[in-house]
Parts: structure tokens; C-alpha cells; sequence
């Protein structure tokens, strides 16, 4: 109860439990939609190339998730049009982005006057507690979408994500929803890299829908489960680092990863029953 009390007191600390709860619907959400459509590798790419993106705001002196965001955004389109038009395989482009991404970000945060390996660290593998006020408000509105667009267009994502073809005969604009699709996923990327962090931010993604799948295969259930399972996730894993003082992007996994295998094995149980 000690958490809960300090939330009063330190401002922070309630920042940090709101970019928790946005993160843990937000990347639910989403997460499903890129498992379902086979995009984690994808996923991994632009979160990696936005580190590009993050480097360059900070030489330049402008706001970091802005630069990660323009980078993340532009090389999801372009791994999209790469592979949507056969210009290049799609594990192809994303490898290059990836390694591109990387090296452009570390070449300019070693050009950027004073800096340190922590301010690397912190973008690599989380800092919750330096969320800002701006920062919830962006994730609350956009986790706000998020479950508005769930609730009203899920049938036409289902579809997308599991059957191109079918999504286009029933007169889904396949090729610009995908786009859009692909910038929800770049969006959701940068505005959860403060919380998980450019390494950890994958398993938020896969973790928690790979567990609902496990629980219930329908489509508008995996997400719901998936956001539920994420939020506890996250939240738990913020709460139990104020208390271990651990880092909480580290804690979040390793709950998550708990929460996975005690569903895996009651799964299993119950098939051999």
C-alpha cells in the first residue's frame, strides 16, 4: 500500500503508473494485430531503426520521441511499400533498417555534446519514472483510439491480419488500411519506448497476446485478454520494482513471462484431463 500512498504525494510516481495502464492497453491492442499477422520481426525493426531517429533529436537539441516518431513512421512505410510492391523482401528491408537505424542513432548521440552512456541506457531499456505530463496525455489519447477503433473496426482488422484476400472481397481497401495499420504500430512503438525501452519493448507486444491466444482463440477476445494481461503486466511489474528497486522495464518482462508459462501449463493441464 506504500506505492499507492506515495502516488499522492509524489507526482512522478502517478505518471508513471498512467503511462503503465495506456502502455499495457495500448501495446495489447496492437500487439495482437502483429501476431496474428506474423509482423514481430517487423515490429522489432522499426523499433530498433526509431533509435536512428532518437539520435539525431538529441544532437540536434529537439524532442527525442519526435525524431524516434518521424523515424519509426517513414521506415514503417518504407518497409511496407518495399515489400507491398516486390522492390525488396520484407525480412530484407527490415534487417536493413534495423542496422541503419541502429548505427545513424549511435553515430549522432556520440556527436551530441555531453553525452553519456546513461542517456543511451535509458532509451534502450527503459525509464518509467521520467515519463512527463505530456507524455501520459499523448498515450492516453492515443490509447483512447486505440480502443475506439477496436471496438468499431475489429472485424475488418481480424480479417486483414489473417486473410488479405478475403479482407479484399468483402470490400476492405486493403492496401490503405495496411499503411495505416503499419503507422498505429510505429506510433504505439515510440510512445511505449519510455516505459520498456528499444530491447524490451518486443516481449509487450508478443507476451501477453501469445498468452490470450492461449486462453481463447477468438479474435475480439485475444485483444481484450491481451490488454488485460498487458496492463497487469506492467503495472505489477512498475509496483514490484518501487518495492525490489529494481529497473521496472525488467521486472514488467519477468512477470509477463510468469504470467505465460502459469497459463501455458493450466493449458496444458486441462488438455489432459
Amino acid at each position: 500500500m506504500e506505492f499507492f500512498a506515495d502516488i499522492l504525494e509524489y507526482r512522478y510516481l502517478l505518471h508513471a503508473l498512467l503511462a503503465a495502464v495506456f502502455a499495457g492497453i495500448t501495446c495489447g491492442i496492437v500487439g495482437t494485430y502483429v501476431v496474428a499477422r506474423r509482423m514481430v520481426f517487423l515490429c522489432g525493426g522499426i523499433t530498433h531503426s526509431s533509435f536512428g531517429g532518437l539520435g539525431i533529436a538529441l544532437w540536434a537539441g529537439v524532442n527525442p520521441i519526435a525524431g524516434a516518431m518521424a523515424f519509426a513512421v517513414l521506415s514503417a512505410l518504407g518497409i511496407e511499400w518495399a515489400s507491398d510492391r516486390g522492390k525488396m523482401r520484407e525480412d530484407s528491408a527490415i534487417g536493413i533498417m534495423w542496422g541503419v537505424g541502429m548505427a545513424i542513432g549511435a553515430l549522432f548521440m556520440s556527436l551530441t555534446p555531453g553525452y553519456t552512456s546513461g542517456d543511451l541506457a535509458s532509451y534502450m531499456f527503459g525509464s518509467i519514472v521520467t515519463v512527463t505530463q505530456t507524455d501520459v496525455i499523448l498515450l492516453g489519447l492515443f490509447t483512447l483510439l486505440c480502443v475506439v477503433g477496436f471496438a468499431v473496426w475489429w472485424r475488418q482488422v481480424m480479417y486483414l491480419a489473417f486473410d488479405r484476400e478475403f479482407a479484399s472481397s468483402q470490400g476492405i481497401a486493403v492496401r490503405a488500411v495496411s499503411y495505416l495499420l503499419i503507422v498505429v504500430v510505429a506510433v504505439t512503438i515510440v510512445l511505449a519506448i519510455r516505459i520498456m525501452g528499444i530491447v524490451l519493448l518486443l516481449s509487450l507486444f508478443t507476451m501477453p497476446a501469445v498468452a490470450a491466444n492461449t486462453l481463447t482463440k477468438s479474435y475480439a477476445r485475444i485483444t481484450v485478454w491481451a490488454a488485460v494481461i498487458a496492463t497487469f503486466g506492467t503495472v505489477a511489474g512498475l509496483v514490484a520494482s518501487y518495492y525490489w528497486e529494481i529497473p521496472p522495464a525488467a521486472c514488467i518482462i519477468f512477470i509477463l513471462s510468469v504470467v505465460l508459462i502459469a497459463v501455458k501449463l493450466v493449458s496444458l493441464r486441462s488438455k489432459n484431463r
